[in-house]
């Protein structure tokens, strides 16, 4: 399997995680205001103070996004590009998003792909502070509660990454058991699902949203893509029992690399290594029998 040197120690815990709950919704997303406050206020209007959420379609403008590039020194394996403003409105294809906390406020890791005014077809990294609702943005999300997505350094990678971290319930009504995830560096996607899930003893799972970044990628329609940082999203996710018995990840994604290549799919199980990292919330459907 692919494997990125990071520039930092590996930790001991591969798979961060706190059990939690949560709650599907949706709401719309108002016009005029910052993408991060739209987002902060659907989730506050349904108690919860983050989580995630997928876009299907929307309208943004001012926008502005990064795409992966490489590192220009040893303190990353993989960075950022410089900051893209195309004028215009942006019309979204899909994203998703993790709605969390950086600095003590509000903040999103936010992947999508689009289409600029002047049709060119893209995707990355939307900025949080840039990024205006140009038309009312109807959205799915699903909040956590008793857990929330922190902005912390990560010595591993050397950025400064969500992960999640206990928080004081608030008591949501009608909420189910969900768990906040982050995956680190060089593990195969689907494979620490399903051992997750073995270990949890979980018969079956969704993934109510993602974000984060593989090493290049394999589908399992023969594709892939080569060069090696990427920026993902997840577009749907349930880890079930196979034709065998054993349970298997079925991950759709959507993800753009570090030369502006656009690919989607169903990944391949066991050859598609985490680059940095991979957010999720999983909410448990079945026990194991």
């Amino acid at each position: 399997m692919r494997r990125i040197e990071q520039p930092g120690p590996p930790a001991a815990e591969r798979i961060q995680c706190v059990e939690a709950r949560g709650r599907a919704f949706s709401f719309t997303m108002q016009a005029g205001i910052p993408l991060l406050e739209a987002a902060r206020l659907g989730f506050a209007a349904a108690g919860f103070a983050g989580g995630v959420l997928n876009m299907r379609g929307g309208v943004l403008g001012p926008f502005a996004y990064v795409m992966p590039a490489l590192s220009k020194t040893p303190d990353h394996a993989a960075f950022y590009s410089d900051t893209f403003r195309p004028a215009g409105v942006t019309r979204l294809r899909m994203g998703a998003m993790t709605l969390g906390e950086r600095d003590g406020a509000p903040f999103f890791h936010c992947h999508a792909l689009w289409t600029e005014a002047g049709g060119r077809f893209n995707g990355g990294h939307i900025l949080p502070e840039e990024t205006i609702v140009a038309e009312p943005l109807e959205v799915d999300a699903f909040g956590i509660d008793g857990a929330v997505f922190l902005a912390e350094p990560d010595p591993e990678t050397g950025f400064k990454l969500f992960g999640p971290v206990a928080r004081e319930a608030a008591a949501v009504k009608h909420t189910h058991p969900a768990f906040a995830l982050r995956l680190r560096p060089n593990q195969d996607f689907a494979g620490c699902l399903e051992a997750f899930c073995r270990q949890r003893g979980i018969g079956r799972a969704r993934l109510r949203g993602g974000v984060g970044s593989i090493i290049g990628a394999r589908f399992a329609d023969g594709k892939s893509v080569v060069p090696f940082a990427t920026e993902l999203l997840i577009a749907s996710g349930e880890i079930a029992p196979g034709a065998g018995g054993a349970l298997e990840a079925q991950l759709d994604v959507a993800l753009v690399d570090y030369l502006g290549g656009l690919a989607e799919g169903r990944l391949v199980r066991g050859d598609n290594p985490v680059l940095m990292t991979m957010e999720l919330v999983l909410e448990p459907i079945e026990a194991a029998m």
